[in-house]
């Protein structure tokens, strides 16, 4: 974009309320601004873990043995690093992890495996798996400034349950830590930047950590972003608004116009979204990010047949990512595609954490495909579906009159 128009300009944004409609839709549609929250990625925009390094060995790969020498066994760690690379680039991530975990058998306490698995995780939205890992990492090398950053990203993710105030305070320490080990990386700033926002904390502390990012890096678009979403919090609207449409005109690829875009939606604009989207995705059709917010851009705006479709992709190339097989079924739902609906939810069940598990089981899971099912006159469905809901919540009050009147129309 050379020149920002009009229709990307955030400074003519305007603050929208969403329409309120009657039923399920309506219903999805709540559900939905519930379950995504504001951004993608719990406030922390679009970061990639960088792979670990990784130099091949020369000549034909040799079988591992099991006394090998140091020499060999470097080697070999370097080839299954290296396989993992190329597939995490390609986005091919269960081969990607097999190769890091075959790393990691070589070199079992090698915080390099460690991390790499991580950032596998990071990619496929898996917080709490990714969040192991990275601290398996740290355990291993406490003082690897890649490491620190990754670990803070991967506690800004707010999950469900009660520990996201002691994640978040965390994610504060491992940044600042990274920060005071590599006083020169931009991310390491910027994280800490994002660490504090994600505890509420918008003040002239966070405002600094993303101002230095920037002035470390000018070009560090993420960096600007984050301080225009500061600087509106801080009601300098015009300032940020300056941000907003020089890293709009500055976007040059598909992650950056996403992460762009994610803060827009964060601010509930979300028909002004919706152009960066579209050219995120002729750069990138299979964008997993690009893929989510479209998706939740069609699903605020009622329009779920559309959520359906984009989302279905988004959980193709994402297949274990718990937040996006909710979304699609949520979509399924708003769309009056209960049997869809039924089959995404259990897919996402099959993701899901204890919490997560019990949250399907209510109106915005189960219970409302039961719900759906009953008002196209299928209660032998319906009993199914609340059926199912109740083995995933047996403490949910209301399941247990809808299963006695649905089985009582079967």
């Amino acid at each position: 974009m050379n020149k920002p128009s009009d229709k990307y300009a955030i400074i003519t944004f305007v603050w929208r309320k969403c329409l309120v409609a009657a039923g399920i839709a309506m219903l999805a549609t709540v559900a939905f601004a519930q379950e995504t929250g504001g951004e993608l990625g719990g406030g922390a925009g679009i970061f990639r873990p960088k792979n670990p390094e990784a130099k091949r060995s020369s000549g034909p790969p040799k079988p591992a043995r099991p006394r090998m020498s140091p020499a060999e066994t470097e080697a070999h760690f370097q080839d299954a690093l290296a396989d993992g690379n190329d597939a995490r680039d390609d986005r091919k991530f269960a081969a990607a992890e097999a190769a890091y975990r075959r790393a990691l058998t070589v070199k079992p306490h090698d915080a390099r495996a460690e991390y790499a698995i991580g950032n596998i995780f990071v990619d496929q939205q898996r917080w709490d798996d990714a969040e192991n890992s990275y601290r398996a990492a740290y355990a291993a090398a406490p003082n690897d400034p890649d490491i620190l950053v990754a670990l803070s990203y991967a506690l800004v993710q707010p999950r469900t349950g009660a520990a996201n105030a002691k994640r978040f305070a965390d994610a504060e320490y491992f940044a600042k830590r990274a920060t005071e080990l590599a006083p020169t990386n931009a991310n390491a700033w910027d994280r800490l930047g994002v660490a504090l926002t994600a505890r509420g904390i918008y003040n002239s502390d966070a405002e600094a950590a993303f101002r230095h990012a920037t002035e470390l890096d000018p070009n560090f678009i993420v960096a600007r972003i984050h301080l225009a979403n500061v600087l509106w919090r801080m009601n300098r609207s015009d300032e940020a608004a300056t941000l907003y449409r020089s890293a709009a005109a500055d976007a040059k690829d598909a992650p950056t116009l996403v992460l762009i875009a994610d803060a827009i939606q964060a601010a509930q604009k979300w028909n002004e979204s919706e152009p960066l989207l579209r050219r995120a995705l002729e750069m990138d059709p299979r964008n997993p990010g690009a893929l989510f917010l479209m998706g939740r851009y069609y699903s605020v705006n009622q329009k779920y047949s559309e959520a359906a479709s984009v989302l279905k992709t988004a959980a193709e190339v994402n297949p274990k990512s718990f937040i996006v097989r909710t979304v699609l079924a949520r979509a399924y739902l708003g769309a009056a595609a209960y049997d869809d609906a039924f089959r995404a939810y259990e897919q996402a069940a099959t993701l899901a954490s204890p919490a997560d598990r019990k949250g399907l089981a209510g109106q915005f899971g189960f219970m409302g495909v039961g719900d759906g099912y009953m008002t196209t006159g299928r209660a032998r469905d319906a009993l199914r579906a609340y059926q199912r809901g109740l083995e995933l919540d047996p403490a949910n009050a209301d399941l247990p009159a809808k299963i006695a009147a649905a089985r009582a129309k079967a």
